[in-house]
């Protein structure tokens, strides 16, 4: 511990736990074996007063540069010449949620119109991240900001944060978890006040919510954490990959995370947090979304300019679909309700629509 009373988290690579454990990623998923154990993050000494906290950290992990596609896109292809960082489906509206790369534009449409042209509501800018919606809400990472915005009228309004804001997570309520660039998690208000502040991680990159666990990315410790908001500390903290870059979760109790420079899907779940699963994916898997009726989750590989669907209810994953993409797909959505999934290019190439029941 610092001077300043900083908690330090170093990642020992060296002792990685190999187990069995069984796994029901939901009610009507069969017992699987755990396929790869995780590296636990240990709390480092005090560092001396005045000293630099002694945190392991690697250059974050990105998306593998697109070549220009081989393949013509499977499905049908809407021109949409912003390019697109992230994207997310609201069941409670039937739309799909598209943020551009300078996360000032937020680009909505129907999952049943796709072809209609997108509302777009405008944003203070910041880090492009998108985390799941709530009764309709996004909120969006906005600098020293969070703009929260109502899907369906597409009214934006920004709550003010004392930091750098790298992601969000709705709790209900009116709370919100804000990921800060100076790895710290805020639990604030819809007036932005704050209720509790989590600290000792690099760079708070992604938050996801299971029931009441919050847990956070930190891509330069490639690591997932247990976030106690009420307790104001960390809980446990394991290594993912070796070069993870983003997590979402689901209702199906788990934790997804791609390890794209590791090239590999990795599967947890909280309280206590655990990894389940490990499976290798090929050519810098990045984006992820899960379809919340069948729980099939799906995977953008960036260096080949495709999507794949993933069944993970036996315990070892199994690939169900594969199909070519517009290029560059850092972001892709699924709608819940007919299974369809949308793809939006990185480069300006539009936004893809696979009707996956016909292909």
């Amino acid at each position: 511990m610092n001077a300043g009373g900083r908690l330090s988290f170093a990642i020992d690579r060296e002792q990685i736990h190999h187990r069995e454990e069984t796994y029901m990623p939901g009610p009507s998923a069969r017992t699987a074996t755990v396929l790869a154990g995780a590296a636990l993050l240990l709390v480092s000494g005090c560092a001396s007063d005045g000293g630099d906290d002694k945190i392991q950290t690697i250059e974050a992990a990105t998306a593998a540069e697109s070549p220009v596609p081989s393949n013509t896109p499977t499905g049908t292809v809407t021109p949409l010449a912003q390019r697109i960082a992230a994207a997310t489906f609201d069941p409670s509206t039937g739309t799909v949620a598209m943020l551009t790369d300078d996360a000032r534009t937020l680009l909505t449409v129907s999952a049943t119109d796709p072809a209609a042209a997108p509302r777009e509501v405008a944003l203070p800018g910041g880090t492009a991240s998108l985390s799941a919606p709530r009764d309709g809400v996004l909120a969006v990472p906005a600098g020293r900001g969070v703009a929260t915005v109502n899907i369906a009228d597409g009214t934006a309004t920004t709550i003010p944060v004392d930091a750098d804001v790298k992601s969000t997570a709705l709790l209900g309520d009116g709370r919100i978890a804000v990921g800060t660039a100076d790895g710290d998690v805020l639990e604030i208000d819809n007036s932005g006040a704050v209720a509790h502040t989590v600290d000792g991680l690099v760079s708070v990159d992604a938050l996801g919510v299971v029931g009441d666990e919050v847990s956070a990315l930190d891509r330069q410790q490639t690591s997932v954490t247990e976030i106690n908001l009420d307790d104001d500390r960390p809980g446990m903290a394991l290594r993912a990959g070796t070069g993870a870059t983003n997590l979402i979760t689901d209702n199906f109790g788990r934790i997804l995370v791609a390890d794209t420079d590791g090239g590999a899907l990795l599967s947890f779940t909280a309280d206590p947090l655990m990894m389940h699963q490990k499976y290798p994916v090929a050519n810098s898997p990045y984006a992820l979304a899960v379809d919340a009726t069948t729980g099939m989750v799906w995977v953008t590989v960036t260096a080949t300019n495709e999507v794949i669907g993933f069944d993970l209810s036996t315990g070892s994953p199994v690939e169900k679909h594969r199909y070519p993409t517009v290029r560059q797909p850092n972001s892709v959505a699924v709608d819940s309700e007919t299974g369809t999934v949308f793809v939006a290019s990185g480069t300006g190439d539009g936004v893809q629509r696979i009707d996956v029941a016909a292909h």
